[in-house]
């Protein structure tokens, strides 16, 4: 793969886009900490329509950790947990109406979050409209993590609203705060996520509606003369007047054809690289960026790259099918890096323990940013329902968003770390300012592999995708609410044969 410097917007290439639309602000939000405060104050302030488009949605979690009073009131003066809270805003507000999509599949993961859902469309069903997502191909996820208020402020990152996400940058070691809902720890996390108003806001309304389109047959209007001045007053605004590119990965489904502008996107940034590729994913267990990553470790000068990942993955299971693929395409990036070229890391706290990454961004030089809902994976690429934004031409805006995750990790003053990476490349400076102990980065060791990891690894089942022209009967045959009702059905078998036929 040669290096294609010719520059060609992403306006012009609509295989790397869905739209590109104007923001009037935008800003980036790093961690949950100050997502879930920003995203309450836009949710509250919604006058008509309110769509959350995401992976999951635990109702019953605090958005505030460490701020409920008896009353279970967060400093805000508004409910902590997260039905409580939109009960409220449903209640401060007779015209709002709230438009709620999640992945069924999360039902899989976690039966118990459907009844919250159920129970606050039951209680509101006239304007909390709540629908589990099985418009897909079997095995397939609806990943999108999409919030628009009127079509006035939007955000879209990776930051789902669900257990486990909440941290702050500091990602204090034994936070107290940082709890599951029966109060065991969390651990350390990780995220990013953007805040766009203006047409950008609208462009992802219309996506937002069009999902919604395709899981429930419905067509929604978007909202009319609503007032515009909604962003709130402490999100500090990074850039204004820019144009934003939308980028989607959609599976085929219903004669409609794959949809891989993201792949597209990414592939577009490797090639053009000049100085540096930054990424930071929850995986890294993509074929075609792997082989396009490793054709520019081959070259001579070309790009540094450095990939932030995750030590471990979450369950032993998942670190199988996902981490014995990375493991295996990192070693062919090692070995083709012959200039010393490549590195990857995780992120520590200052109790030398493992952050866990689940950002989900990619930077090339100071030309072009990406983040959204994709990993690093095949799935992401083409099998899973994806939505990025791209910035590009806005090099002080890229170039102090890596600062800002770089320093975070590092644990110094952005300050700091620009005067080091003036001086040198950016592995230079990131070696510089790492420490061997406390709040750092550490390189990615080999895991161990095993049986299972690797027959996962060698047929790709649980990190599947789709390639141009592998449309046939992909909306037939079981689906996954299929497996849904098979669960649901062998559960009630177990129970009746439990309460009846068990006792003898």
């Amino acid at each position: 793969m040669s290096n294609d410097t010719s520059k060609t917007p992403i306006a012009a290439d609509k295989s790397r886009h869905w739209r590109v639309a104007r923001a009037d602000k935008f800003a980036l939000i790093v961690d949950a900490s100050d997502y879930f405060r920003l995203v309450r104050k836009v949710m509250l302030a919604a006058q008509t329509q309110l769509l959350l488009i995401g992976w999951d949605f635990d109702l019953e979690i605090e958005m505030m950790p460490g701020e409920s009073d008896k009353d279970g009131l967060a400093r805000d003066g508004l409910p902590n947990r997260l039905d409580e809270f939109i009960k409220e805003i449903l209640n401060r507000n007779e015209k709002l109406e709230i438009y709620m999509l999640k992945w069924n599949g999360s039902l899989l993961v976690a039966p118990g979050r459907i009844l919250p859902g159920a129970m606050l469309a039951a209680f509101h069903g006239e304007r909390i409209h709540f629908s589990l997502d099985s418009h897909h191909p079997f095995g397939a996820c609806h990943h999108q993590k999409i919030v628009v208020a009127d079509d006035s402020v939007a955000f879209c990152g990776g930051i789902d609203m669900t257990e486990d996400r909440w941290d702050t940058s500091e990602h204090l070691p034994n936070d107290p705060r940082r709890v599951k809902k029966d109060g065991t720890p969390s651990e350390p996390w990780h995220d990013a996520t953007s805040a766009l108003s203006g047409p950008a806001a609208k462009a992802l309304g219309d996506l937002a509606r069009a999902r919604w389109h395709r899981a429930r047959g419905e067509v929604l209007d978007a909202p009319e003369g609503c007032d515009a001045a909604i962003w709130p007053d402490d999100l500090a605004v990074e850039a204004t007047d820019l144009d934003v590119a939308i980028t989607r990965t959609a599976p085929p489904f219903d004669e409609n054809p794959l949809v891989n502008e993201i792949e597209q996107s990414l592939l577009y940034g490797i090639r053009t690289a000049q100085e540096c590729i930054y990424i930071e994913s929850q995986y890294f267990a993509c074929d075609s960026i792997c082989a396009a990553l490793e054709e520019r470790l081959r070259e001579e000068r070309g790009p540094e790259i450095v990939i932030i990942n995750p030590k471990y993955a979450l369950s032993d299971f998942e670190d199988d099918a996902m981490h014995e693929v990375r493991d295996r395409m990192l070693g062919r990036l090692v070995a083709a890096d012959h200039e010393d070229r490549f590195r990857t890391y995780f992120p520590v706290n200052t109790a030398d323990q493992p952050i866990y990454v689940h950002a989900k961004i990619f930077i090339v030089d100071r030309a072009a940013l990406h983040i959204g809902s994709a990993n690093i994976n095949n799935r992401s690429m083409a099998f899973d329902t994806e939505c990025n934004i791209v910035i590009e031409a806005q090099p002080d805006l890229i170039g102090g968003f890596r600062t800002r995750l770089l320093s975070e990790h590092l644990g110094v003053q952005p300050q700091k770390f620009e005067k080091v990476l003036a001086e040198d490349g950016l592995i230079s400076a990131i070696e510089t300012l790492n420490r061997p102990s406390g709040r750092g980065l550490r390189s990615i060791g080999d895991r161990t592999s095993n049986l299972r990891s690797r027959l996962l690894a060698d047929t790709q089942i649980m990190n599947p995708r789709y390639h141009h022209g592998d449309d046939s009967n992909t909306g037939q045959g079981i689906r996954p609410r299929h497996v849904v009702g098979i669960a649901v059905g062998m559960l009630a078998g177990y129970l009746g044969w439990r309460r009846w036929g068990g006792k003898k």
